[in-house]
């Protein structure tokens, strides 16, 4: 216990202190986000800060996923950290200059297989590896593309954080609860300075390594057991429905997908005259009163939970459309382009 309360001090001093140096480090170099009509800040913002949470996790996954009971193979946590520092060049890079789609899919597919191949040392059939591959790119590209407004990926990763190293402690696995809740205390220290008003933004370094790394925990304790990997889905159900519907209703309305825009729900709730915070509560409300009471009614009948992840999503999915129509029929007023 003392051995667990020690790493997460140290995860979420390590963020507190490099994301404070981020904020100068970013100012001096000009790594600022200006406003536009794409996105939903009013004030030159810096960027990058999520290297504190990329540095935090690089310190102290080892520690607690090597610490028994419930170890990991030193192949699973040294595949994890090399994954993690590819995603977090990558996003780095595209911090400080653009890096084209291209080479940027292609760290993350790189970073993904190196995970997934750790994960086939320990018994895992070959067969797995396609899909591994696509949902791995997948968590880190609609991570990516929630990181819009201040607080929200920060909340949200402290959110999933939590819920993971619950299932993960219930599950008897003591070093991935231990993990994730080291990573929940970081994303804990990140939104001390991204909540609203933001004093610095996430960045692609930290984005896509968040989602790699609600990814990796998710297949750890799929990997368990993959009944568990259901209540793990719920608590994402949230920002995967968000980001899925998004992409699929720009793909069927033949639009640039992959370009910025601002179609998101939690965007579509600041156009419309709502603030950073209120939106954030949205999805916070969703996660506190849906998803937790759903992961916990599918941990404790396992079953059953693929139905209840099915019945979640479902109804994640008629919620995004009801408050999408509502934005969308609400007259906009002209200074909606920017946050209140």
């Amino acid at each position: 216990m003392y051995t667990a309360i020690g790493w997460l001090l140290a995860s979420l001093s390590i963020t507190l202190l490099l994301v404070r140096g981020a904020i100068g480090y970013a100012q001096r170099r000009g790594m600022l986000d200006q406003p536009g009509q794409r996105r939903s800040h009013h004030l030159p913002t810096p960027r990058g800060g999520g290297i504190g949470i990329v540095v935090a996790m690089l310190v102290c996954l080892p520690g607690v996923l090597w610490h028994p009971p419930a170890a990991w193979p030193a192949s699973v946590i040294a595949s994890l950290l090399a994954a993690l520092v590819l995603v977090a060049l990558a996003g780095w890079w595209d911090d400080h200059r653009s890096l084209p789609i291209l080479p940027r899919l292609g760290a993350q597919l790189l970073a993904v297989g190196l995970f997934s191949l750790g994960l086939l040392t320990t018994g895992l059939s070959g067969w797995w590896m396609p899909l591994l591959l696509i949902a791995g790119a997948w968590s880190i590209n609609l991570h990516n593309f929630m990181d819009g407004i201040d607080g929200l990926l920060a909340q949200q990763a402290m959110f999933v954080g939590v819920g993971l190293a619950w299932l993960a402690a219930a599950a008897g696995q003591s070093a991935l609860a231990a993990a994730a809740a080291v990573f929940a205390a970081s994303a804990l220290g990140f939104w001390c300075f991204n909540r609203p008003p933001a004093q610095i933004f996430m960045g692609d370094v930290g984005s896509g390594s968040v989602g790699l790394l609600i990814f990796a925990f998710s297949a750890m304790l799929w990997r368990v057991d993959p009944a568990w990997l259901w209540p793990a889905l719920i608590l994402s159900s949230a920002f995967v429905a968000d980001a899925s519907l998004t992409l699929l209703t720009r793909m069927w309305r033949g639009r640039r997908w992959y370009t910025a825009h601002r179609e998101h729900l939690y965007q579509w709730l600041v156009r419309r005259g709502g603030t950073h915070s209120r939106s954030d509560v949205v999805y916070m409300g969703w996660n506190l009163l849906v998803a937790a009471p759903s992961a916990w009614l599918a941990w404790s009948h396992l079953r059953m939970a693929l139905p209840i992840t099915m019945a979640v999503y479902l109804a994640a999915a008629v919620a995004w459309l009801a408050l999408k129509r509502r934005c969308l029929r609400r007259h906009l007023p002209r200074a909606s382009h920017v946050a209140a």
